[in-house]
C-alpha cells in the first residue's frame, strides 16, 4: 500500500471513529446539577424532579450528581448558597422562586438556570427578555399562584360561609407575597370580607401575628406559602388547628403536613417537566432558545382529617370539585 493510500485510509478511519469516541465520552460523563430552593429539604417536588430525570435516563451516582441547597426559609441564605453552587461549576441549576433565581443571576450569566417555578413575572423581574424567547441563561417554568389568590378566597368562603373576618398571613420580604396580597384585597372587597394583614419574618413575629389574630376574633385564615412561612409550616398549621380556624394555603405542602386545603399549580407535575428542560440543556440546547412555560395543571386538595379536627364539614359540592382528598 502506498504512503498516500495509507494516509487516506487512516484519515477516513479517524473521521469515522470520532463520532463514536464522542458518544462514548458523553455516555461516560457524570453531569453535575445544582438545586436551589427555599424549602427545608427533599420533599414532594424534589422527588418528582428526580423521577423526571430518571425518565430521561439519569441516575444519581451513575451519570448525574445533584448538589442540593435549601435556604430553609432564610432569605439571607440564598446569596451564600448560590455562591456555593456557582463555585462547583454545575452543568445546569434548577432554582425555585424569585430570591433563588435572583441570587444566581447576580453571580453568573453563563451557567444555565432552569426555573422550577417562580411566583412572579420573570420578564418584569428581569430574568428573561420574553417568555417566547428568553435569551440569556435562564428559562423554565413560571407559577401564577398570585393570580389564583382571589379563587382561594372564594373557596375559603365556600367552606366557611359565615366567615366575614379573614386574616392573611405572609412574609413581607418575599416579592411574591405582595402580589398575593394585592389580588386578595381586591377579591375581599367584592366578597364583602374584612381582611386583617398579618406580617411575619421570623418565629417571634409569627407568634405576634397569631396573638393579633386571636385579639381580632379572626374567623378564617389565608396563608401565603412563601419565605419563612415554608420553614415554619408545622407551627402555622398547629395555630390554625388550635384556634379552630378554616385555613387555605397557597402551597400544597401545607396540606400534606396537615393543613385544611389548597388550590394551585400541580408542582409535582411541573417539576417532572422541568427535568425535561434540564435534559435538553445537557444535550446541548441553549436556555435562551427554550420558551418559558406556564402552568398547565391545577389542583384543589382538601384534608378531611384537618376539617374534622376543627369541627368543620366540607360541603359535598366542594368535595366533588376536589382533585385530591386526604382522609
Amino acid at each position: 500500500m502506498t504512503t498516500r493510500r495509507r494516509f487516506l485510509v487512516t484519515l477516513l478511519g479517524s473521521a469515522l471513529a470520532a463520532p463514536l469516541v464522542t458518544k462514548a465520552q458523553q455516555a461516560n460523563k457524570v453531569y453535575r446539577i445544582g438545586y436551589l430552593a427555599p424549602g427545608l429539604g427533599i420533599e414532594g417536588r424534589e422527588v418528582s424532579f428526580r423521577q423526571g430525570l430518571r425518565e430521561h435516563g439519569y441516575v444519581e451516582g451513575k451519570n448525574i450528581e445533584i448538589d442540593w441547597r435549601f435556604a430553609k426559609g432564610r432569605i439571607d441564605q440564598f446569596s451564600v448558597l448560590a455562591a456555593e453552587l456557582v463555585r462547583l461549576k454545575p452543568d445546569c441549576v434548577l432554582a425555585l422562586g424569585v430570591d433563588a433565581i435572583r441570587a444566581l443571576t447576580r453571580l453568573t450569566s453563563t451557567i444555565p438556570i432552569v426555573m422550577g417555578t417562580i411566583d412572579a413575572d420573570p420578564v418584569q423581574e428581569g430574568f428573561v427578555a420574553s417568555l417566547a424567547k428568553p435569551g440569556g441563561n435562564v428559562t423554565g417554568f413560571t407559577g401564577i399562584a398570585w393570580e389564583l389568590a382571589g379563587k382561594r378566597l372564594e373557596l375559603l368562603r365556600d367552606v366557611a360561609p359565615k366567615a366575614s373576618r379573614v386574616a392573611i398571613l405572609f412574609d413581607p420580604r418575599s416579592p411574591a407575597s405582595h402580589a398575593h396580597v394585592k389580588e386578595t384585597v381586591g377579591s375581599a372587597r367584592a366578597l364583602g370580607i374584612q381582611l386583617q394583614l398579618l406580617e411575619a419574618t421570623d418565629l417571634q413575629g409569627l407568634e405576634k401575628a397569631f396573638r393579633a389574630a386571636r385579639e381580632a376574633r379572626t374567623q378564617a385564615l389565608f396563608v401565603i406559602g412563601t419565605g419563612m412561612m415554608m420553614s415554619h409550616r408545622p407551627r402555622v398549621i398547629a395555630f390554625a388547628a388550635e384556634a379552630r380556624l378554616p385555613a387555605i394555603y397557597s402551597n400544597e405542602l401545607f396540606v400534606g403536613d396537615g393543613g385544611l386545603m389548597t388550590y394551585g399549580t400541580d408542582l409535582n407535575e411541573q417539576f417532572r417537566r422541568a427535568a425535561a428542560y434540564v435534559d435538553k440543556i445537557l444535550k446541548g440546547a441553549r436556555p435562551g432558545d427554550l420558551p418559558v412555560q406556564q402552568p398547565t395543571k391545577f389542583e384543589l386538595v382538601i384534608n378531611l382529617k384537618a376539617a374534622k379536627q376543627i369541627g368543620l364539614t366540607i360541603p359535598r359540592s366542594i368535595l366533588a370539585r376536589a382533585d385530591r382528598v386526604i382522609e
